[in-house]
């Protein structure tokens, strides 16, 4: 196993930590979207955007920092990142689908009850 250095190059280190932070901000605010959004079409538009975008910063900070230490291109982030592009969105996608047919269901079976109780009376 490698050893990491005392101190790490500064064309490293910046670009890493602007990425951090941008990755943190953009997770934090999906991660408040999450918690303050009343519906739940809200609720999951605020995490299945972010999640992409926070994701994929935090994967770029990686590959700078173990390419500026390696000095050598790390590109093992790029299979995770196509990875993360590719299924969460279509997550997102398949939990919507799912909710939009519980929701028709459900007022499915309210109109058929009214119904009903409307004959009866």
């Amino acid at each position: 196993m490698s050893q990491l250095p005392e101190t790490i190059p500064l064309w490293v280190g910046i670009p890493v930590m602007l990425f951090l932070i941008i990755g943190s901000l953009v997770t934090l605010i999906g991660a408040l979207g999450l918690y303050r959004l009343p519906h739940f079409y809200q609720r999951i538009h605020g995490p299945a955007i972010t999640i992409t975008l926070g994701t994929g910063c935090f994967l770029l900070a990686s590959m700078v920092f173990f390419t500026g230490l390696a000095q050598r291109p790390i590109v093992h982030e790029l299979l995770i990142t196509a990875f993360v592009l590719l299924t969460a969105p279509v997550s997102a996608m398949l939990i919507m689908r799912a909710a939009v047919y519980r929701d028709l269901r459900n007022d499915n079976k309210k109109s058929t009850e009214n119904l009903l109780d409307s004959a009866k009376k």
